[in-house]
């Protein structure tokens, strides 16, 4: 005797695809339904209002004077004039409309995150605790999050030796790290920043020992995509004592390491500035209508696998992709693991183009896709490159690879994780889940098989 088994959508599943595609519906109607015209129109003016924001925000950036002012205003006068108009009409069926999409998006995220087809969780490794851990401090990283922590008196503490790097000098972190593995350390780590980590990671990765990382940066998006605990630095130093292991891959760009990104184009041309570190956003403003209009900075040429990138704004290639399908996890990366580059390029020539780019759900101006090696050429021998933050200026073509599993990553075994990600609505799947029939497995016999409906 056997069991047949069928793969059939479990009842919760089954009705939360239904609840999504009916809310969805009614979403969808409702304005129409209840409103008529005035719904439709309502509708349509949303839409032209949302584009001609992007289109003044466009303009905004990449115009100076009485132009930049005129176009904020537009920018910030649009989405406050179509709130005013949505209130003085129907209010009430736009905001159930609303909801109504919200109730279907969950929904229909849950029925699909029942499916069971999630990404696997990334590995941990059993490994013994380092006997002699070497960590590098940066004293003024995150506003001063080593002492207000005390991370140096907890690590030593717990058997590391201790660096603190001479915040009045440019010290060489690469010279500093392999001078201790040749001491005998075996565990290298970073309390700092990004930049500063991926040197002190590739120097680890190049001996084949573990790294770690402290959380005392002021972004921490390395550690954040680790797990680990942002809020609570010394929490970091658990791994010295209880810790697990796992493979991430390390990117490269020229030669030069990377754990979060390498970024060409305009944010990279920006950073450049020597201004740009005491104000941020006032010398963003200054540099990108010259920018933007292309009156200055490189012309860029990306090569990835079968595709060419001709001439955009920007590129970011970043180690393993980010998730762009789920607006509370942008900037996030679920896998360290995958094996290969994220690539996002972006062209926007245009107030037209902006717009677009907004409301067309696959804009021909931006292009996010995959790779294991990815070349960047330009129209000058040098250009400017953002690596992990860092502003650096390389020698083109910029040729940049991943290697996979290189860095032995040492975290704490008890640590807030990676959030599993939201999986992206299919709305063609939720349609055949609907659709599906809920079976329970039973004895099949030779000759006979029975199901139950």
């Amino acid at each position: 005797m056997g069991v047949d088994v069928r793969a059939w959508a479990p009842a919760e599943q089954r009705w939360a695809a239904r609840a999504s595609l009916a809310s969805a519906g009614l979403a969808v109607l409702l304005p129409v339904g209840i409103g008529g015209v005035t719904g439709l129109l309502l509708v349509v003016t949303g839409l032209v209002g949302a584009g001609v924001m992007a289109a003044a925000v466009w303009w905004a950036l990449s115009n100076r004077g009485p132009a930049r002012v005129a176009a904020t205003v537009v920018a910030v006068a649009v989405p406050v004039a179509l709130i005013v108009l949505f209130a003085a009409t129907l209010w009430w069926v736009l905001l159930l409309s609303g909801t109504l999409w919200a109730l279907a998006v969950g929904t229909g995220r849950h029925a699909l995150r029942s499916t069971g087809l999630r990404s696997p969780r990334q590995k941990e490794y059993r490994t013994p605790a380092p006997r002699r851990p070497f960590l590098l401090m940066n004293p003024r990283s995150g506003g001063g999050k080593v002492e207000r922590f005390r991370l140096k008196e907890k690590a030593e503490r717990l058997g590391a030796e201790v660096l603190l790097l001479d915040t009045e000098e440019q010290q060489d972190v690469c010279a500093l790290a392999r001078d201790a593995v040749a001491r005998g350390a075996d565990l290298l780590g970073v309390a700092g920043g990004d930049g500063t980590q991926a040197l002190v990671a590739a120097v680890a990765a190049e001996h084949g020992i573990p790294f770690m990382v402290v959380t005392a940066g002021t972004r921490n998006h390395f550690a954040m995509d680790l797990g680990l605990d942002r809020a609570d630095p010394a929490a970091s130093l658990d791994a010295l004592s209880d810790g697990v292991e796992l493979r991430v891959d390390l990117g490269f760009a020229g030669g030069l390491p990377f754990v979060n990104n390498a970024s060409f184009g305009t944010y990279a041309a920006v950073i450049q500035s020597p201004a740009y570190r005491d104000d941020k956003v006032g010398t963003a403003l200054d540099l990108l209508p010259d920018l933007l209009t292309r009156r200055e900075g490189a012309r860029l040429t990306a090569y990835v696998r079968d595709t060419v990138l001709a001439d955009p704004h920007a590129v970011l290639v970043s180690n393993n992709p980010y998730r762009t399908d789920d607006p509370l996890g942008l900037g996030r990366r679920h896998r360290l693991d995958a094996g290969v580059l994220g690539v996002l390029g972006l062209r926007v020539d245009s107030a037209t183009e902006a717009a677009v780019l907004l409301l067309d759900p696959e804009p021909k101006g931006l292009t996010i896709t995959t790779a294991r090696e990815v070349v960047v050429a330009a129209d000058r021998p040098e250009i400017e490159v953002g690596l992990d933050g860092e502003a650096l200026t390389l020698p083109t073509p910029v040729h940049l690879h991943i290697t996979p599993g290189a860095l032995r990553v040492r975290v704490p075994r008890d640590r807030p994780g990676v959030p599993e990600p939201a999986p992206r609505l299919n709305w063609r799947r939720l349609r055949k889940l609907a659709a599906s029939v809920g079976r329970t497995a039973v004895p099949r016999r030779p000759g006979r098989r029975k199901t139950l409906l």
